[in-house]
C-alpha cells in the first residue's frame, strides 16, 4: 500500500532540467540551489536528471572518470537527505556509484523525509553507442525492478536507456508503483540532428507515454539540457531537455522547453490510477500464462 492514503491523493511534483559545467561542485550546488526552489514552490516529490553532477562523461572511454565516482550513500545523498528532512519532502537522484573497487553502478537513490534514503536502483540496460559508452563504466544493476514506498507515494525509478523497455516498465508497475521515474541524459548527435532529431525525440517521448498507458501509472521523464562537447573529439551531444509528465491515459501534463533549465512543476492526482483501470483493464486482461517466452533472447523457428 501506498504510504500517502485515499484522501490525499494528489501531488505536486517537480522535475529539475539542468545544464552541466565542467565542474562537479558547481554543478551539485546548481542542483541543490534549483531542489531549494522546487521545495519552495511546494514540490513535495522532486526529481533530477541523470548523473547530474558531472558532464556526460560516457561520451569518451577514460579511466580518469572512475574519480567522479561516489559510495551510496555519500556526499550527494547526504546533501540532499539533509533537504529532504528539513522539508519533509521526498527527492530522487541519479549518481555515479562506486561499489566497490572496480565495481561500478548507474544508480538512482530515493530519499524520503527524515526517514534518509530508503531505496535505490541501478540501472539494468546498459547502452554502448557513439557517445554513450556505458558498458565501459557501469555493470548493469543486480537490485531488479522494485516500487518504494514514501510519503509521496509508491514510486518506481528506472534510468535513462531503461526507458525503451516495456518489460523493465511493466515489471515495476506489477510491483505497485504509481509514478514511474525516469531520470535522463539524452541528446541529438548534432550532425544528424536536421535529418533524423524529430523523429528521435518522437520516438522517445512515444514509447513512454506508451508505458503509462500500458500500465495505467503516471510516468516522469527529467532530461539535461544544453551542447556539452565531446572530450578529445570534434562532436558532442545537443541534449534536448523536454522533460515531461504524463499522465495514466498518456496525455502530457506539462513539458519543458528543450533549450532552458529550470523547475517544472505538475499536480497530478494518484486516484486517476485507478480511474483509468476501470476504464482501461489492461492488467485484468494480461494473458500470463502465454507469455512464457518473453524470457527467451529471440524465438526462432
Amino acid at each position: 500500500m501506498s504510504a500517502v492514503t485515499q484522501s490525499a491523493t494528489t501531488l505536486k511534483l517537480a522535475l529539475v532540467q539542468m545544464r552541466m559545467g565542467a565542474d562537479p561542485a558547481a554543478n551539485l550546488q546548481r542542483a541543490l540551489e534549483l531542489t531549494r526552489q522546487a521545495l519552495a514552490g511546494g514540490a513535495r516529490l522532486v526529481c533530477l536528471p541523470e548523473l547530474f553532477r558531472s558532464r556526460y562523461f560516457c561520451q569518451s572511454e577514460d579511466a580518469g572518470n572512475f574519480a567522479l565516482a561516489e559510495p551510496v550513500p555519500g556526499p550527494t545523498t547526504e546533501a540532499f537527505t539533509a533537504l529532504a528532512a528539513a522539508h519533509g519532502a521526498t527527492i530522487v537522484l541519479s549518481l555515479f556509484e562506486r561499489r566497490a573497487a572496480g565495481l561500478y553502478h548507474n544508480t538512482a537513490a530515493i530519499i524520503d523525509g527524515q526517514a534518509g534514503v530508503v531505496g535505490r536502483y541501478r540501472k539494468m540496460h546498459i547502452p554502448d553507442d557513439p557517445r554513450y559508452y556505458e558498458k565501459y563504466y557501469f555493470t548493469p544493476g543486480d537490485l531488479g525492478f522494485q516500487a518504494h514506498d514514501t510519503a509521496a507515494g509508491r514510486l518506481g525509478v528506472l534510468v535513462c536507456w531503461d526507458q525503451w523497455y516495456p518489460e523493465g516498465a511493466r515489471l515495476t508497475a506489477l510491483a505497485g508503483a504509481e509514478i514511474l521515474i525516469y531520470p535522463t541524459a539524452i541528446g541529438w548527435h548534432p550532425e544528424e540532428k536536421a535529418a533524423l532529431g524529430a523523429r528521435q525525440h518522437a520516438a522517445w517521448e512515444t514509447i513512454q507515454r506508451a508505458h503509462a498507458i500500458a500500465n495505467g501509472c503516471f510516468v516522469v521523464a527529467i532530461n539535461r539540457t544544453g551542447f556539452e562537447p565531446e572530450p578529445g573529439g570534434a562532436g558532442g551531444i545537443e541534449f534536448w531537455g523536454q522533460s515531461f509528465v504524463a499522465a495514466p491515459d498518456g496525455h502530457l501534463l506539462v513539458k519543458a522547453a528543450a533549450d532552458e533549465e529550470g523547475v517544472l512543476y505538475a499536480e497530478i492526482d494518484r486516484a486517476d490510477i485507478e480511474r483509468q483501470r476501470q476504464g482501461w483493464p489492461f492488467l485484468r486482461d494480461r494473458r500470463i500464462d502465454a507469455y512464457g517466452d518473453i524470457t527467451r533472447r529471440f524465438r526462432d523457428e
